[in-house]
């Protein structure tokens, strides 16, 4: 529908409403077809001042106002997905940091039980010198002791002897006898 069929029906309707107006007489409702036009006029005229100056910038913030809605959704959905790589990056950092802290710890257990042997083996290897060494010691000791024994015994046995022959034998004889003497005693 065209607004010049528009206002010709409005014209049709305000001249019907006019002639039932005459005939009662009401001034309040009777239509005059002068200030029914201008009154058209003046309300077609507002809407579109209406609309170029105040629907138009209206719309344009309601627009720019969803458009900053949408981007803000977008820019949220974004950094939602950005936390969700970080977190997930993070889980793996963890998940790493943890596997690297056991073969840490299990390292340090392994170099413990090494070293734990290696003292061991030392301590077993010092044990077997010092016992080697004091067995050493000891069969010095014991020969020295037997070399003493000899030396006592075959001063006790020329001293025993002299007396009993009262004979004075010379000192080098008398130590070779008794060397032979003793050297047929058996060693144990």
């Amino acid at each position: 529908m065209s607004l010049a069929y528009i206002f010709l029906k409005f014209h049709s309707i305000l001249l019907l409403i006019q002639a039932d107006t005459h005939e009662k007489g009401d001034p309040l409702l009777s239509v005059e077809p002068g200030l029914l036009i201008w009154t058209i006029i003046i309300f077609i005229l507002l809407l579109l001042i209406l609309k170029k100056y105040a629907w138009g910038p209206l719309l344009k913030s309601l627009n720019d106002r969803e458009q900053g809605i949408k981007d803000s959704v977008e820019k949220a959905e974004y950094l939602k997905q950005e936390a969700e790589k970080i977190l997930e990056k993070n889980k793996i950092l963890l998940a790493k940091a943890d596997e690297d802290a056991r073969k840490i710890i299990a390292e340090g257990k392994e170099l413990a039980e090494k070293m734990r042997n290696d003292l061991m083996n030392k301590t077993n290897e010092d044990t077997a010198r010092l016992l080697s060494q004091a067995k050493s010691e000891i069969e010095r000791e014991k020969i020295a002791a037997l070399n003493t024994l000899k030396d006592e015994i075959a001063n006790l046995a020329v001293q025993a002897a002299g007396k009993i022959i009262d004979e004075n034998l010379d000192t080098a004889k008398q130590k070779k006898i008794i060397d032979n003497f003793i050297g047929k005693i058996p060693q144990n």
